[in-house]
């Protein structure tokens, strides 16, 4: 019984654009943080394979660990993104759901101008009571 199984090939290089891109960062700014030029980050990500100590620091200017960039699988980010959003959990996202009552700031400010009259009928109560 022959078994093939399907070995996927390691490519540093397309795993730290993708996660470059998904994280939202230029190769200007990762040069930057490397300390190197766009165009040798552009190079590095046309690499198959990168050095470990460079993937060390690339992985830490992204904010992600190593093995994260070795086994980046391209499945695995559309399945969590497809599993994030259920139900309503694109509105919590954006604050969809009323935190506060208007209501409450309104009756708040009928109170307060209440107040206010109050303080206003006793003030003249006393000037009346003065004549």
């Amino acid at each position: 019984m022959d078994t093939a199984f399907e070995t996927k090939k390691r490519n540093d290089g397309y795993s730290v654009k993708r996660l470059r891109e998904i994280l939202g960062k230029k190769q200007e700014t990762l040069a930057e943080q490397l300390g190197v030029s766009q165009r040798t980050i552009s190079k590095l990500e046309s690499k198959e394979i990168i050095e470990d100590e460079m993937l060390d620091k690339i992985a830490e200017a992204l904010n992600i660990s190593t093995d994260t960039i070795k086994n980046f699988s391209e499945e695995g980010v559309v399945n969590i993104i497809a599993n994030t959003f259920q139900d309503e959990a694109v509105s919590y996202a954006v604050h969809y759901k009323c935190t506060f009552n208007p209501l409450d700031k309104v009756v708040e400010l009928y109170e307060r101008m209440l107040q206010t009259e109050r303080e206003k009928v006793a003030l003249l109560e006393e000037v009346l009571k003065k004549k």
